[in-house]
């Protein structure tokens, strides 16, 4: 196989997951955004959310890509499955719950950067409220604002929401956007990855 074929297939590889991961669309248009809530009108996602923050969040759209950090309280005692009304725990619905909707968020464009679980107490903290006892903490990233509309609106998301809601007795969530560190994206791991494997190919066909 030709270097020029093999390293011609990783660059186009690389170009289509940068169509899929970059937002191209720019920011949400004002029509945008009175379409995007009304489409949560009447959804759970509506039900247990902040509308006139998201509102806000979404006015303000830069067109950039962001993380939402996600701190949760999972329910310690069994819990009433929401489709079987049967006691289970709250750690089964939640993978219940991330079985639909991870599948999703990467339909659109996100992917899971972080979940860690919390081992201590608060060794750090002033002005602010008494630990409820936080379980998880999670970052999701997300390639728009547009992306996460339509993803808490796709009724493959909806239709797993309620696990979520079950679980949890607290959540607390807020976006934020990446200024530094050590952290390498995807946009360069995957670039390194195509590279190493084309590099591995032509030296096994060449």
């Amino acid at each position: 196989m030709s270097g020029a074929l093999v390293w011609g297939g990783a660059a186009l590889a690389y170009l289509g997951f940068r169509a899929w991961y970059d937002n191209w669309r720019g920011p949400l248009r004002p029509d945008e955004i009175e379409a995007c809530l009304r489409r949560l009108e009447g959804t759970s996602t509506a039900e247990v959310n902040e509308l006139p923050a998201l509102r806000q969040f979404l006015e303000d759209d830069d067109g950039r890509e962001f993380v939402m950090l996600n701190l949760v309280r999972l329910t310690r005692e069994p819990v009433t499955d929401p489709e079987s009304g049967e006691p289970v725990r709250a750690t089964k619905l939640l993978r219940r719950y991330m079985s639909g909707f991870l599948p999703t968020l990467l339909r659109h464009g996100g992917v899971p950067l972080l979940q860690a679980r919390k081992v201590g107490p608060y060794v750090d903290a002033w002005g602010t409220e008494a630990d409820p006892g936080w379980t998880l903490v999670g970052c999701m990233r997300y390639r728009s604002r547009r992306d996460m509309v339509s993803l808490v609106t796709d009724p493959r998301f909806l239709d797993s929401h309620a696990f979520k809601i079950a679980a949890l007795t607290h959540t607390f969530s807020f976006p934020t956007q990446v200024g530094g560190g050590a952290f390498l994206g995807p946009r360069v791991w995957v670039a390194l990855t195509l590279a190493l494997a084309a590099a591995l190919t032509q030296l096994a066909t060449g």
